[in-house]
């Protein structure tokens, strides 16, 4: 199949099935005068025959509830229709199938009332409507002619036995957990043009067509149930060759082909009667990062953003050195300077207040201002600092050529095929400069922040109200949110509802009534002393200038005289030790995404924040999992931050009983090594889904579980560790199971420099870098004594 700008996906040959379909549907008659009330702790609903499909309220996190059709006998309950994605209603809104025929959605909050089937009434024949087992929901009349259904009606999702006609299209939601519709479009026009575009969100007109299936003569698109999804022109006849494919039957694997919310179109397969997670093998465009490269807006992910293909599930959109995510809740709303950018009038004096961190395998195409050849990178360099409009210098050694770029930048991507060297301009007081401090009021306290370290408090009388400050204007300070300790306590209710508890701290739930009733997490520390400001102020500097998916974001702050609170955004689906160590057990695909999540947070800390970090306590309980259970890790009250200069540090034992490096016990100087050693340790308990010491297990040599798992893989006996983990039918095979053990080995040498570091093992779970044998492990038993 040939697509435009030399797109190209190798299908397998499939017979030509008949365009529509004949398939008998069981149903079950939703009657005249039926109704179901949208409620909180369930999600009433009209089921098809099967059970296999619901239509009815299902409620999307704070925002509301939908009106929509989703897979029931599914853990995760996948939407594939909704009726007001872009209008969530309230609790005890209500859809009616009246006497007269209509379906309508009324929401109790505005009185509004909406007719979802187009006006259908008494008059044309409506007798009863049914959920059907392929996922369509239809009224009807008493000879089953349909006179309408949610399948000519589609949202994001098309499903087997489903057509688009012409001038049918699928909307891309907004975001992972905003249903409405988004940035990404994918249409069969009247033309019979099959495209995907990007959208000026959100007037939700067409920008920039990045992938053209075919060009003119299209009918339909056809999703058959061999999974195989195709254009047929009027005649019947199948143009090219099938849009997406992976052969699969119905009869054992739920499907689906979703246009997502990062403009990849995938065709994704679920087991039956497992909690297995979706998988998918089949999508278009194969680089959704260098298949946009537009003229007018931000690319795959953003003006100012990065974006990287990282596997066929995932896109992965950053920002570049001293720039951060304009909105935390949805990273393709692009990035911005976190730093007070280079003035026209003083250009020429402040170039030594900048300077240029250089990436490899990234760039921004487009956007380009001046181009120079036959120059050095040092003259490149050069002319960029000196330039207030300069934000980028783009440098291809091999021609001796220099680009440079202004914001707003385009189009940026990190991938292989970059060959030359960008260079962005940021504030020497962002980067690791030696020397450099910023000063922030915080509470009725001054901290003074190194850019390396943070140094000391000083008290200082200001109002206890005051926000964060900066002294120093030309260093920017953390954006960060001061609260008043009345406002936390009427947030959390007088602190009533508690989340956990630790030496130091207590956790309380809360609900933001200023933010539009967003949930929040209230750290309380216990008592002000002088091992609580060390923490307090710990946590405050390293997690308050960092910005990751894979990490906890830190809201903001109380700090009045006696009350130190740190708050959080909320995480809904709690710990990775409780989610692991619970009934039922988690499903493979689920714990292999929170190994790599946890990996990618650590690699941020290690290697790309502006200040290498370690954790120092990195454990299930500080490891966190949100709506998606994607991992964000938390609690950094007891890190270090390291000098730019500096790889090891000395310090007393940090972190938690199990988890802790060898070399804590032996007062050696400690470096990013330690939390590999942690790392690891958490990820024999993911592969196993049991914690790291069992007192009460079933034989003596099972106690230890990094000794026991060893045993086990060295005597070749898997079989026994893939008994206790439960997942007969997902695992996809012991060999599976005996990589990631051996990950975890390598990641628990005694010797730190035996350890690989966090950046290895990230390439190592993601399949990029060979999983070679570890080397022979010493007995952890010195840990639990």
């Amino acid at each position: 199949m040939a697509f435009e700008q030399q797109y190209s996906i190798c299908f397998l040959l499939v017979l030509l099935p008949l365009p529509f379909f004949t398939i008998a549907q069981s149903y079950k008659n939703i009657s005249l005068s039926s109704s179901i009330t949208a409620q909180e702790d369930s999600d009433p609903h009209w089921a098809s025959p099967s059970g296999e499909f619901a239509f009815g309220f299902r409620k999307i996190g704070n925002a509301g509830f939908l009106l929509a059709i989703w897979f029931e006998n599914i853990q995760e309950k996948t939407i594939v229709w909704s009726a007001n994605r872009n209008n969530p209603v309230q609790q005890g809104s209500s859809v009616e199938f009246s006497a007269e025929g209509e379906l309508s959605l009324t929401d109790i909050g505005t009185g509004k009332r909406t007719n979802i089937a187009d006006g259908q009434s008494r008059d044309t024949g409506v007798a009863y409507a049914a959920m059907l087992d392929t996922g369509n929901f239809v009224l009807a009349t008493r000879n089953s002619t349909y006179l309408w259904q949610s399948f000519d009606h589609p949202t994001d999702t098309i499903l087997p036995t489903q057509t688009l006609n012409l001038n049918s299209s699928l909307f891309a939601q907004l975001t992972a957990t905003n249903y409405s519709e988004g940035r990404f479009k994918f249409v069969l026009d009247s033309g019979g043009n099959l495209t995907l575009y990007t959208m000026n969100y959100a007037f939700k007109s067409t920008n920039f067509p990045y992938l053209k299936v075919q060009t003119g003569s299209g009918f339909q698109v056809i999703f058959n149930q061999s999974g195989s999804i195709y254009l047929i022109a009027q005649n019947g006849s199948m143009l090219g060759d099938p849009v997406l494919e992976d052969l699969v039957s119905t009869q054992d694997v739920y499907q689906r082909a979703t246009l997502d919310y990062d403009g990849v179109l995938r065709h994704y397969k679920h087991p039956k009667n497992t909690d297995s997670a979706w998988s998918s093998y089949s999508y278009i465009p194969p680089n959704i990062c260098t298949a946009i490269q537009e003229y007018t807006g931000g690319g795959a992910c953003g003006f100012n953003s990065l974006c990287k293909q990282e596997d066929s599930a995932h896109t992965n959109c950053s920002c570049p050195p001293s720039y951060i995510h304009v909105d935390q809740d949805d990273e393709r709303k692009g990035c911005k300077q976190n730093f007070v950018p280079q003035s026209c009038d003083k250009a020429s004096s402040e170039t030594d207040l900048f300077e240029l961190k250089e990436l490899k395998l990234t760039d921004w195409p487009g956007g380009d201002y001046e181009y120079f050849q036959n120059v050095s990178k040092e003259q490149c360099k050069q002319s960029c600092l000196a330039d207030c409009f300069c934000a980028i210098a783009y440098f291809n050694e091999i021609n001796s050529a220099c680009w440079k770029k202004g914001i707003p930048l385009v189009n940026g991507r990190i991938d292989e095929d970059v060959k030359g060297l960008a260079q962005v301009k940021i504030r020497k007081g962002q980067a690791k400069e030696k020397g450099s401090l910023t000063l922030l009021i915080i509470g009725g306290v001054i901290i003074i922040i190194s850019t390396s370290l943070v140094v000391f408090i000083i008290t200082h009388l200001v109002s206890s109200h005051a926000k964060v400050s900066r002294l120093n204007p030309g260093v920017q300070g953390m954006n960060l949110k001061c609260f008043t300790f009345m406002e936390l306590k009427e947030a959390t209710n007088g602190f009533k509802e508690e989340l956990g508890r630790g030496a130091f701290a207590t956790v309380f739930k809360g609900v933001l009534a200023s933010d539009t009733g967003k949930y929040i997490a209230v750290k309380r520390l216990n008592a002000v002393v002088k091992e609580h400001d060390l923490e307090f102020k710990a946590e405050v500097s390293a997690i308050g200038g960092t910005n990751h998916r894979n990490l906890v974001q830190l809201l903001g702050f109380c700090n009045e005289g006696q009350h130190q609170l740190l708050v959080y955004e909320y995480m809904s689906n709690g710990s990775l030790a409780t989610f692991l160590f619970g009934e039922p057990r988690p499903n493979w695909n689920t714990r292999k995404k929170i190994a790599l999540g946890t990996a990618r947070g650590l690699l941020y800390l290690h290697e790309e924040c502006s200040n290498q970090i370690i954790h120092c306590d990195i454990k299930p309980q500080n490891i966190l999992l949100d709506d998606s259970f994607t991992a964000r890790i938390a609690d950094f009250g007891v890190c270090k931050l390291l000098k730019s200069d500096q790889t090891r540090t000395a310090t007393r034992i940090r972190g938690t009983k199990g988890y802790v490096a060898p070399e804590w016990f032996k007062s050696m100087p400690v470096t990013v090594k330690v939390d590999v050693y942690s790392y690891g340790m958490v990820l024999l308990e993911i592969v196993c889904c049991r914690k790291n010491y069992e007192p009460e297990a079933p034989a003596e040599d099972e106690i230890i579980l990094a000794d026991w798992a060893y045993d086990c893989y060295k005597q070749k006996k898997l079989h026994l560790l893939w008994q206790n983990v439960g997942d007969d039918q997902e695992m996809d095979g012991i060999e599976k199971l005996e990589k990631y053990l051996m990950i975890a080995f390598w990641c628990i040498q005694e010797d730190p420099s035996v350890r690989p570091t966090i950046k290895k093992v990230t390439q190592m779970l993601e399949g990029t870098v060979e999983v070679t044998v570890p080397p022979n492990l010493s007995s952890l038993y010195v840990q639990y004594k």
